[in-house]
């Protein structure tokens, strides 16, 4: 009864743990790592096609976005999740598999002309039709046995319409141990969704920790007027308000907000301005919370629809799908919003929507999730003065601003009620999915103010469920990384230009004396070796 930690250990993204138990083999999770990989993290120790079965906690491609590359490579078990997540996931690793057959294509035309040979795709559309259809939908709080020994149920966890957290109850040599994995554990008070519910008790627990170190703002509210502000004080200076956001949940949180704040009329001397959805994957992804089972949903939300009002829907909402409606949204003057993926501005129609708004000071950029280290959303929410977009640099003029309230990750004290709930302490709670510092942060605090026996493992870390033990334990290695001018800061680039004069420099003063070439050389020895240390 062996878990190994594989992935999102120190690291936010990449979600991936094996378990082994009762005679079987099955992972929780398969998902793409996202932004700058800060540490190695090890394979599955199992090849894909020895795997039973797999548990998806929610649809989010950072936890379900690996899966049709399991498939590629051999797998061909169950895929257990909730309705919602099936039907969610269907989008999103489509899109995914259309991302990496584009970036495979425009690779292979490169190769060919420096005769290389082409480059295949992650995995491909029929890759993810194949893995479609090996999902098994299941309700909440019903209990299922995937194997003998093995009991699982999910449990509403509040992130993203579906999303669970999984409880797993396994029997080995007549030893019985249950383990409940959080998945991305939900903020309270959050539109259209359920808070977390919480489960009674486990032996071991698996939580999260995106937001372990910090505190959100404090008003259930707020988000709404703020929004509202935004956007009155953008459209009076003739500016657009420009939303990065994910296709899936976030989108769909911001559109109810923009339907309270039109229903309000809170934006005056606008009337029905216009709110663009720029993303297909998103428009597609909004007519599945329109058509979810109402189950799924928060008590205000059902409220609405019993009274014929559709939470999403308002006049002045459009939906951009092609590339020339999209192309179009930038040579037209008139204010608006425009909601576009992706939510960290590193890949999507967001790119072409920065370009053409960051330099105009009237512009606003509006950030409503979380931005991982080494994307470009988050150079521009550190406040970086220059980026560099489809290789044109770009002052950011533009008002930068973060959205108060609108996390879908429970913060510190969401966490810890979230775990206060069960009610005995579970005999170890490993933490993951956090950065370094804020799982080694979330860690120390549940220990020192809660008294919990806690760990944050890395990856490749093995535990036995049975005897409450480690069998190995890992220490992070750190990947050694490549970035590119276009990731690095503004003083990394201040520093090249500078490198880039001195050579010049050099080169137009051949007149200097040897003594002061060998003072110049030993100068240039000295930084290098200071570098290099």
């Amino acid at each position: 009864m062996v878990i190994t930690f594989l992935g999102a250990m120190h690291e936010v993204t990449g979600s991936i743990t094996l378990v082994e138990a009762a005679g079987k083999k099955f992972i929780v999770d398969f998902g793409m790592e996202q932004g700058v990989d800060m540490f190695v993290n090890h394979d599955i120790p199992v090849s894909p096609p020895e795997l039973d079965f797999v548990l998806l906690t929610h649809a989010h491609v950072d936890h379900s976005g690996k899966l049709p590359l399991l498939v590629k490579e051999g797998f061909s078990g169950p895929i257990y999740s909730t309705k919602a997540t099936c039907d969610l996931c269907k989008l999103m690793l489509l899109d995914c598999a259309h991302i990496q057959e584009s970036e495979a294509e425009y690779e292979s035309r490169k190769n060919k002309r420096s005769n290389k040979p082409p480059v295949e795709p992650l995995y491909d559309s029929n890759d993810v039709e194949k893995t479609m259809s090996l999902f098994v939908p299941l309700p909440y709080e019903t209990s299922f046995s995937p194997a003998d020994g093995i009991v699982v149920s999910f449990t509403d966890i509040g992130h993203l319409l579906g999303s669970a957290a999984i409880s797993v109850t396994m029997t080995e040599n007549d030893i019985t141990k249950k383990m409940v994995f959080s998945g991305d554990v939900g903020n309270i008070n959050q539109p259209i969704l359920r808070d977390p519910s919480h489960i009674a008790e486990t032996d071991y627990l698996m939580i999260e920790s995106t937001y372990g170190d910090r505190l959100h703002d404090q008003n259930p509210t707020g988000h709404v007027e703020a929004l509202a502000s935004m956007i009155q004080r953008t459209f009076d200076r003739g500016g657009n308000v420009i939303i990065p956001s994910f296709a899936v949940g976030r989108t769909q949180e911001i559109l109810y907000f923009i339907r309270e704040i039109k229903g309000r009329e809170m934006v005056h001397g606008h009337d029905n301005f216009r709110v663009v959805v720029d993303s297909p994957l998103a428009a597609e992804a909004t007519r599945i919370f329109q058509n979810c089972d109402t189950d799924y949903l928060d008590d205000a939300a059902r409220d609405l629809i019993e009274m014929g009002i559709n939470p999403l829907l308002f006049e002045g909402l459009e939906l951009s799908i092609t590339g020339d409606d999209s192309k179009n949204l930038n040579t037209d003057p008139e204010p608006k919003v425009i909601i576009s993926a992706s939510g960290m501005c590193d890949a999507g129609r967001i790119r072409h929507h920065l370009k053409h708004n960051l330099w105009r000071p009237e512009s606003l950029i509006c950030f409503v999730g979380y931005q991982a280290e080494g994307t470009l959303g988050r150079r521009l929410f550190d406040g970086e003065k220059t980026v560099k977009i489809f290789n044109e640099e770009i002052t950011v003029k533009a008002e930068i601003a973060l959205l108060p309230g609108t996390s879908g990750h429970a913060d510190r004290n969401g966490l810890v009620n979230w775990l206060l709930g069960f009610t005995k302490k579970p005999e170890i709670v490993f933490v993951n999915h956090g950065d370094d510092s804020v799982c080694m942060s979330f860690a120390s605090y549940l220990k020192e103010n809660y008294g919990y026996r806690v760990s944050d493992p890395f990856s490749g870390t093995t535990f036995d469920l049975a005897t409450g033990t480690f069998i190995n334990i890992t220490t992070g290695k750190p990947v050694k990384q490549k970035f590119s001018i276009e990731q690095a800061g503004n003083e990394f680039r201040l520093l090249v230009r500078a490198v880039s004069d001195l050579s010049e420099a050099i080169r137009n003063h051949a007149n200097l004396s040897n003594k002061e070439f060998r003072f110049i050389r030993n100068q240039i020895e000295k930084l290098i070796k200071r570098i290099s240390s």
